[in-house]
């Protein structure tokens, strides 16, 4: 899995730009789906077929990253720029990033700013070694997209990336798709979403398309294990968490009930999650045509945006057992 994981966290793909992770993903399940597509909007949404047709079930993970976008480029080269996504600017001097996956560059501030407490991009910019304007438009040009350039590393159980919001949901789901024994006991969809970190846009479509009868989103949720962090009942390594509620979604009791249900049923560990800021694919899903049963399985993650992001394994294996469970399994009378 750890392999896995490093194929697709060093892939580029910031919301918007998908075309290079989304193949990267299409060859890893291709062959062990019945029908793949890709729909208007960009998803990547693969079938399984199940041991019945009469429901269809929707699992969604977002294949986009954060990220930045050029603006302006000045005469002496270097590039302004904006967000795609939540940008926290206390993390980005000194950051390297890659622009359309092969032009590297450095952020870094304004000389006369001396205040960091006043940093905002406006007053940041991103050198690409250019000595003038007429250099730098050959490698980037008003409109291109950049990404954290980052290894992914192991320490241990812990992993350390960028894009680890969401590739690592986009990992589970192959994992998931891997660990299947036969059919699954509903049609089910596996959707690698588009631009969920700038409006959860390719959630609101496919499912449209799909029009499933309950969905599972999978993504990363925030933790309170860290000094002095805002209290929160999740920790790294306890397990994955089960939804309660975020931002933009209140999960229907019998979705949480039915997922801790079978948790408990398999001793799976698991924690309840609920997020006071943040959303996910689970809105997505949820708020499509007349409304759709949906849930979410999240990863415990520090430092969600930053190019260090940081899991630990053994809550997405036993997120993966947990969704296998739930795929195999007869849905409590959830649908």
């Amino acid at each position: 899995m750890k392999k896995l994981i490093k194929d697709l966290v060093e892939a580029f793909g910031p919301s918007g730009s998908e075309d290079k992770i989304r193949e990267v993903i299409r060859a890893k399940i291709a062959e062990k789906v019945d029908q793949i597509k890709v729909d208007n909007m960009g998803n990547l949404i693969a079938l399984k077929k199940g041991e019945s047709s009469k429901k269809s079930v929707m699992l969604a993970a977002h294949m986009d990253e954060i990220g930045f976008i050029a603006t302006h480029i000045d005469d002496e080269g270097f590039i302004r720029f904006s967000n795609i996504g939540g940008l926290p600017t206390h993390t980005l001097l000194g950051e390297r990033v890659i622009f359309n996956d092969k032009t590297v560059g450095v952020i870094d501030k304004e000389a006369k700013l001396d205040d960091i407490s006043k940093l905002k991009l406006d007053k940041m910019y991103i050198d690409i070694g250019a000595k003038n304007k007429e250099e730098a438009l050959k490698k980037v040009k008003v409109g291109d997209t950049a990404s954290y350039y980052r290894r992914m590393d192991e320490l241990g159980d812990r992993i350390v990336a960028k894009s680890l919001d969401d590739r690592i949901g986009v990992a589970f789901l192959i994992e998931a798709l891997n660990k299947l024994k036969g059919q699954p006991t509903y049609d089910t969809y596996f959707v690698f979403t588009v631009q969920e970190e700038v409006g959860i846009r390719g959630a609101k479509t496919s499912a449209y398309g799909i029009e499933p009868d309950f969905g599972i989103a999978v993504d990363v949720t925030r933790t309170g294990d860290t000094p002095e962090a805002k209290r929160m009942e999740v920790s790294l390594g306890e397990g994955p968490t089960i939804k309660v509620k975020d931002s933009s979604v209140l999960v229907p009791p019998k979705v949480k009930g039915m997922m801790v249900e079978i948790a408990k049923e398999k001793g799976i560990p698991y924690q309840l999650e609920v997020l006071e800021a943040g959303g996910s694919d689970t809105s997505g899903i949820q708020l499509s045509r007349d409304g759709v049963l949906a849930g979410a399985i999240s990863i415990p993650c520090r430092y969600i945006h930053s190019p260090s992001e940081m899991i630990d394994i053994n809550d997405v294996q036993n997120g993966v057992e947990l969704l296998v469970s739930i795929l195999e399994s007869d849905y409590k009378g959830v649908i």
